[in-house]
C-alpha cells in the first residue's frame, strides 16, 4: 500500500521502536584487533622497548611481548573476539627465514598471549613480506619476479609453526595461487587438522595499506605486488578467487580492503557459505582519524557506521584498528 496508509517514518518514532527493527547487529565480539609485535628488545637510545607509536596511525603502537601480553589482557576484558598479530622481527634475509622460526616473534607471542588467556583467540597472519629483506610476500626468481610455487612449502613451514606455538587460526594474506591447499595438507600432515585456515581471499593491490607497511617494516624495495595482489577494479576475479579458497579447504575467507569493496564483501556473501571477514586496513583508520582530529567529523558515529556498514554488505567478522575504541562506545549503548 502506498502512502498515507503506508508510513515508513512509523517504526523510526523513538529509539525502542528503531532498535526493534534494526536489521544489522554490531557487537564487539564481532571485531578482531591487530597487533603489531617487535623482537626488538631496545629501542635506538638502548632504552627497554615497549610501546613504539606509529606516526601514521594514530593511537596504534609497535608491541614488545609483554605489553602485547598487557594488550591482549585489555582485549579480553573489552570483549573483543580475537588478537590478529603481525611480526617484526630484529632481522631479515633473503627468504624469510623468521617467518618460521619457532622461536620468531609471532611464535613467541602466541605461546604468551595463549599461557595468559587461554580462552582469547590468537589468528596469525601467514606471509613472508614482513620477514624478508627485498619485502615480497615470497621468495624472487634471478628475474626479481615472486616464485609462487617454491614460496607454498615456506608458508605451509610458517603457518605449522604458528599452529605449533598455540594459533586458534592461521590467516595466510600472501595471495599466492594453491597457498591454501599446500597449507591445509601441510597442517594436516603434521596433527594440526582442527586449525582452521581464514584465507585472504579477495586481497587487492590497494592505496590504503600505506600506514601498514611503514608498521611492519614491510614496503618492497622495488616494484610492487600488482603481480600477486588483486586488480582493484576485478569484482568477479574476487569471487572466483574466494571460491577458489573454499574448494582448496578455507574456513574462512577475508576481503581487504572494506571500506571501497563493499559491494563485493555481499557478492562474496551470497556466492559461498562460509564465514566472511572484512578487513577494514590501516589507510581506512588514518582517514577517520586525520578527519577527527582536524575537527571535520565525529569519530565515533563515523567509526560505528563504518562497522555497521560493512556488516551490513555481509561481513560476519571485521578486522579492524577501531577495535578497543568500538568494543567501550557499544558496551556505552547497551
Amino acid at each position: 500500500m502506498a502512502f498515507p496508509q503506508t508510513r515508513m517514518r512509523r517504526l523510526r518514532a523513538s529509539d525502542g521502536l528503531r532498535g526493534l527493527v534494526r536489521e544489522t547487529d554490531l557487537r564487539a565480539g564481532s571485531l578482531v584487533l591487530p597487533l603489531f609485535v617487535s623482537a626488538q628488545e631496545h629501542d635506538a637510545a638502548g632504552a627497554r622497548a615497549g610501546r613504539s607509536p606509529i606516526a601514521t596511525m594514530p593511537g596504534v603502537e609497535r608491541l614488545s611481548l609483554s605489553e602485547t601480553v598487557a594488550e591482549a589482557h585489555e582485549v579480553a576484558r573489552l570483549g573483543i573476539a580475537a588478537v590478529m598479530l603481525f611480526g617484526i622481527p630484529v632481522s631479515k634475509d633473503e627468504r624469510g627465514s623468521g617467518a618460521w622460526d619457532e622461536e620468531g616473534v609471532v611464535q613467541l607471542a602466541t605461546r604468551a598471549i595463549k599461557q595468559a588467556l587461554p580462552q582469547l583467540l590468537v589468528i596469525t597472519d601467514v606471509c613472508l613480506c614482513e620477514y624478508t629483506d627485498h619485502g615480497h610476500c615470497g621468495v624472487l626468481r634471478e628475474d626479481g619476479a615472486v616464485d609462487n610455487d617454491a614460496t607454498l612449502e615456506l608458508l605451509a613451514r610458517t603457518a605449522v609453526s604458528h599452529a605449533r606455538a598455540g594459533a586458534d587460526m592461521v590467516a595466510p594474506s600472501d595471495m599466492m595461487d594453491g597457498r591454501v591447499r599446500a597449507i591445509r595438507e601441510e597442517l594436516d600432515s603434521d596433527g594440526f587438522a582442527d586449525t582452521p585456515i581464514l584465507s585472504y581471499a579477495a586481497k587487492f593491490a590497494s592505496a590504503f595499506y600505506g600506514p601498514f607497511r611503514e608498521a611492519a617494516g614491510s614496503t618492497p624495495s622495488f616494484g610492487d605486488r600488482r603481480a600477486y595482489q588483486m586488480d582493484p577494479a576485478n569484482g568477479r576475479e574476487a569471487v572466483r578467487e574466494a571460491l577458489l579458497d573454499v574448494d582448496e579447504g578455507a574456513d574462512m575467507v577475508m576481503v581487504k580492503p572494506a571500506l571501497a569493496y563493499g559491494d563485493l564483501i555481499g557478492e562474496i556473501r551470497r556466492s559461498t557459505r562460509v564465514p566472511l571477514a572484512a578487513y577494514n586496513v590501516s589507510g581506512e583508520y588514518a582517514m577517520v582519524k586525520a578527519g577527527a582530529a582536524a575537527g571535520y567529523i565525529d569519530e565515533r558515529a563515523v567509526v560505528l557506521e563504518i562497522l555497521t556498514s560493512l556488516r551490513r554488505a555481509g561481513a560476519d567478522v571485521i578486522v579492524t584498528y577501531h577495535a578497543k575504541d568500538a568494543a567501550r562506545w557499544l558496551a556505552e549503548q547497551s
